[in-house]
């Protein structure tokens, strides 16, 4: 059996992402607000960005340690590992400022937060794709 090493040091790259993002949300909540974000567009934005971190990152693991299983540890997967996690941090950048994450003030270099996020929507979009079609080569 192979040993999924490349998406083992992506889990703990995206453990210590999601750390930090995290801390980021909690933070924000010890100035009073327990539950939801109250109008908040700060704390909604760090909520987002969490949570959209959460929902992509488990599935993405699960199918890349499936594929790392049966492929090894290829070029391929190497590349997906290197591609999601880039998109994974953009994509966190981008919800670093309302620009990104609302489309505020897009005025000069504001509009890079609108970039990255787009950016790593994309690179998300891509890797899960590309993903699944190689697990599916696999078994065909």
């Amino acid at each position: 059996m192979n040993i999924p090493a490349y998406t083992a040091l992506l889990a703990a790259f995206l453990v210590i992402l999601q750390v930090v993002l995290m801390l980021s949300v909690g933070l924000h909540r010890s100035k009073g607000k327990f539950v939801g974000h109250e109008g908040d567009r700060d704390l909604e934005r760090k909520v987002r960005r969490h949570g959209n971190l959460a929902e992509n990152s488990g599935l993405f693991l699960a199918v890349l340690v499936i594929l790392e299983i049966l492929v090894g540890q290829t070029t391929m997967v190497l590349t997906l590992c290197i591609i999601f996690a880039v998109a994974r941090l953009l994509h966190a950048v981008g919800f670093a400022s309302l620009a990104g994450s609302h489309g505020e003030d897009l005025t000069g270099a504001r509009k890079g937060f609108a970039a990255a996020r787009a950016m790593g929507a994309m690179g998300t979009l891509i890797t899960a794709v590309g993903s699944a079609w190689a697990l599916i080569g696999t078994q065909l």
